[in-house]
C-alpha cells in the first residue's frame, strides 16, 4: 500500500495560493500555520479561513459526506455550520476542504451562557427533526447504542487506577449500580442525527456566552442522542447540558445516560493517557474529568417508568 505523503508548509500555501489567487509567483503567499502542534492535517490559513486536509481514503469519504451533510443542518440548527469556500483533492484520492471561520472562540475558552444553554437546546432540538431517511440518502451510518453496564465495569477499574494515583476518588463511581446501568438502556426507536464527536473545541462561543457554531460534523451519525449530551457535559460541563437538553425535550433517562456515558468516558480517557495509551494534553483531560462530573439536581437513577417516553 502506498504511504499517503506528509503535507508541509510549502504544500499548503501552494495549495491556497491556487484556490484563493492571493499572492504571485515568487511571493511567500497568505500566511499558513498548523491549528496545533504534531497536526500536519488541519492550518490556520490567514485570519479567515482553515484548511483540512484528509490523511487517508476513510476520511476523505467522510469529508465528502460533510460537505453534504452541512447543507442538510442548516435547514433545522439554529447555529452555525461551517461554510467550504473551495473543496477537492490535495493528493490524489485525499480531499480537502478550506472552510471560513465561524467568528468566537471555543467551550474551552469562553463559559457558555443562559442564552447559550438556549442555543445549545436548539442544536439538540433541530438534529432530532432531520429526517432520518434524509440523512442515509447522504451515506451517514447508523451506530448502535454502547452498553452502558460494559463502560461502567471499564470506568470501575480505571478509576481505581486513578485513586491510586491520587488523581480521583473512586467511590464516586459507586453511584452507578449495575441496577441503574441497566435502568439507563437506549430505548428502541430513539435514534437521532447526532455529531457524535462534541468536544469544547467543536462549540464556538462568543465572548458573551452564546454558541456561535458547532464545528466538525465528519462522526455524525444516525443513533443515540445521549451521545451528544454526554459530548455537552464534556464541552460545557453537566449542568448546563443537562438544562439544554430538557430544554430540548428530552427526559430524565437520555439526560441520566448522557451524564454517566460522559463520567465514564473521561475517567477512561484519564487513565489511559496517564498509562501512555493515549495522547493529548493531560490539563485537557483533567478539564473535561472536572466538568462531566459536576453535580446536577438529578442525580439518582430512581423511578424512571419503563413506559416513559420522549416527546
Amino acid at each position: 500500500m502506498t504511504q499517503a505523503p506528509t503535507p508541509t508548509a510549502d504544500t499548503v500555501r501552494r495549495l491556497v495560493r491556487s484556490l484563493l489567487k492571493e499572492g504571485t509567483e515568487g511571493t511567500a503567499g497568505p500566511d499558513v500555520r498548523p491549528v496545533r502542534e504534531g497536526d500536519e492535517h488541519t492550518w490556520w490559513v490567514g485570519a479567515r479561513h482553515v484548511l483540512r486536509l484528509a490523511p487517508d481514503r476513510e476520511s476523505s469519504l467522510r469529508r465528502r459526506r460533510e460537505l453534504r451533510l452541512r447543507d442538510l443542518l442548516r435547514r433545522h440548527v439554529p447555529v452555525a455550520v461551517p461554510t467550504s469556500v473551495a473543496h477537492g483533492d490535495w493528493a490524489p484520492g485525499l480531499a480537502y476542504t478550506l472552510d471560513t471561520l465561524l467568528p468566537g472562540g471555543t467551550a474551552d475558552e469562553h463559559d457558555v451562557s443562559a442564552v447559550g444553554e438556549d442555543d445549545l437546546a436548539g442544536l439538540l432540538t433541530g438534529l432530532r427533526a432531520v429526517p432520518a431517511r434524509h440523512a442515509e440518502t447522504l451515506g451517514v451510518p447508523r451506530t448502535a447504542p454502547r452498553s452502558l453496564e460494559a463502560l461502567r465495569r471499564m470506568a470501575v477499574h480505571a478509576a481505581e487506577r486513578l485513586a491510586a494515583a491520587d488523581e480521583f476518588d473512586a467511590a464516586r463511581l459507586h453511584q452507578l449500580t449495575p441496577p441503574g446501568a441497566a435502568q439507563l438502556t437506549a430505548q428502541p426507536g430513539t435514534a437521532v442525527l447526532t455529531h457524535h464527536g462534541l468536544t469544547g473545541e467543536h462549540v464556538v462561543v462568543s465572548a458573551d456566552g452564546r454558541v456561535r457554531g458547532v464545528l466538525d460534523w465528519t462522526e455524525a451519525a444516525l443513533g443515540d442522542p445521549a451521545e451528544d449530551i454526554a459530548g455537552l457535559a464534556v464541552a460545557v460541563g453537566s449542568p448546563a447540558a443537562v438544562r439544554a437538553a430538557t430544554l430540548a425535550g428530552y427526559g430524565a433517562r437520555p439526560c441520566l445516560r448522557g451524564l454517566w456515558l460522559a463520567r465514564c468516558d473521561t475517567v477512561i480517557h484519564l487513565t489511559d493517557h496517564l498509562e501512555g495509551r493515549r495522547g493529548g494534553s493531560p490539563t485537557l483531560l483533567r478539564t473535561q474529568m472536572r466538568r462531566a462530573w459536576e453535580p446536577i439536581l438529578l442525580e439518582r437513577v430512581t423511578d424512571l417508568k419503563e413506559e416513559e417516553t420522549e416527546p
